[in-house]
């Protein structure tokens, strides 16, 4: 992957090289997903459910068995050590959310922020889990096979807009360094 290369000027003159592009782009990634993390512990203390990371990690543990498709990853075998794979999974997939959007959206973006295309992004995101995570592990494509699909639809969609809105305020956060 080509990652533009610009000279990014601004207070403070931060920003300007392509290693800091990158580190901008690591410290975005994870800064949103801790964020989104913390609305699904918000939203767990209201009593809404939310994915657990552990069955994540199972899913991906299964998969050098050759399995990718589950009728129930809850009733799939469950793998050593799925908990801390599935968090550290959940992590790079964040901050690789974070390198696809900072190359679509353009470095400079890191350097004057703006929401708008942040929240989009989040949004689009949301299309991941529902036609390809939630298929693999059970639930049905966007969620049918749950008892409420469209409670599980919202709060997906909220939960990735959480993510596009950490995205924002960490790029936002990192112009005052």
């Amino acid at each position: 992957m080509r990652l533009h290369t610009v000279n990014l000027r601004r207070v403070g003159d931060y920003m300007t090289t392509l290693k800091s592009i990158w580190d901008g782009v690591f410290v975005i990634g994870i800064g949103a997903t801790l964020l989104t993390d913390l609305w699904s512990a918000l939203l767990r203390h209201l009593g809404v459910a939310t994915l657990n990371y552990a069955m994540l990690g199972r899913w991906c543990m299964h998969w050098k068995s050759g399995i990718w498709f589950h009728e129930s990853i809850r009733d799939a075998a469950s793998a050593p050590g799925e908990k801390l794979v599935g968090w550290i999974l959940h992590y790079l997939t964040g901050v690789f959310f974070a390198m696809l959007f900072v190359y679509m959206a353009e470095p400079r973006w890191i350097a004057v922020p703006t929401l708008g295309p942040a929240l989009v992004f989040g949004g689009v995101t949301v299309l991941v889990p529902w036609l390809v995570l939630q298929p693999a592990l059970g639930a049905g494509l966007a969620s049918a096979n749950t008892p409420h699909p469209w409670r599980s639809r919202a709060t997906g969609l909220a939960t990735h807009l959480v993510f596009g809105s950490g995205l924002y305020l960490c790029a936002k956060a990192l112009t005052f360094f």
